[in-house]
């Protein structure tokens, strides 16, 4: 038996650990801070001192536990526990079948902005440029919005960054539109919509941005009627949890409000 509590707690160790490291490294690589790796950071450090300081913090709670006031709020943390759990799966399953639906043929592409590194895209927003440029050579016919305003640290727009891509890449410039006003998700979508009625563009879009992103995106295009598909760009495997935690906040926000 003590030998397998031993186990136990070295485990918990190395998953908390693993998450730690897995979400601080973008913080230090690039300098990426956001409520999804400040979450995962906390979660991570939590659960090695949990397993660290394991018998203490199970001493405490059992003496916690025999009080009335410690079941009512050890229950409720429990209940909460569970309840983030379901959340997160379910969440996790919608994000994964909405970026596998696939977009109708010659669909109106939408590029999601995201962040301008000067006048080069980033490695978020490279990744559904490369999404796009797919679609856009496997299907000619299909019109292309690049959707993105400019941020304070950037030098030009998320817009224009993304036209001068796909320009260098092949891409005629009569086949793109700049849509250059939006600084959200929601704009990024309202906004191309309103291209899409003023030069009379096919309304079943394809939506180019990274996988975790396709759920969102999509549900947001449903409230303005668009028939929707994903254009799924892979996110580098070093920056997938940050952004997925990040993402599962989003989701909840847009649900809640």
């Amino acid at each position: 038996m003590k030998l397998l509590k031993m186990i136990i707690r070295l485990i918990l160790f190395l998953l908390g650990a693993a998450g730690f490291i897995g979400f601080i490294v973008p913080v230090i690589g690039r300098g990426i801070l956001n409520i999804g790796n400040a979450s995962g950071i906390a979660i991570g450090i939590c659960l090695m001192l949990y397993a660290a300081f394991m018998p203490a913090v199970h001493k405490v709670l059992c003496t916690f536990w025999h009080r009335t006031v410690g079941k009512v709020v050890l229950g409720v943390l429990a209940a909460g526990f569970v309840c983030v759990l379901v959340l997160a799966v379910s969440m996790t399953t919608l994000m994964v079948r909405a970026a596998a639906a696939r977009p109708s043929e010659n669909a109106t592409v939408i590029v999601l902005g995201c962040k301008v590194n000067g006048e080069r895209p980033s490695i978020m927003l490279e990744a559904r440029l490369n999404a796009a440029l797919e679609y856009l050579n496997s299907n000619p016919e299909s019109i292309c919005i690049v959707s993105g305003g400019q941020g304070n640290d950037e030098l030009i727009s998320e817009a224009e960054c993304m036209y001068l891509y796909l320009i260098s890449h092949g891409i005629a410039a009569e086949r793109i539109y700049q849509e250059d006003r939006s600084t959200t998700t929601r704009e990024n979508i309202a906004f191309s919509y309103e291209i899409i009625k003023e030069k009379g563009l096919n309304e079943s879009i394809a939506i180019a941005t990274n996988e975790f992103h396709e759920y969102r995106a999509g549900k947001i295009a449903e409230d303005f009627g668009l028939d929707y598909g994903a254009v799924s760009g892979s996110t580098v495997l070093w920056l997938l949890p940050t952004y997925y935690a990040r993402e599962l906040f989003a989701i909840l926000y847009e649900w809640v409000f």
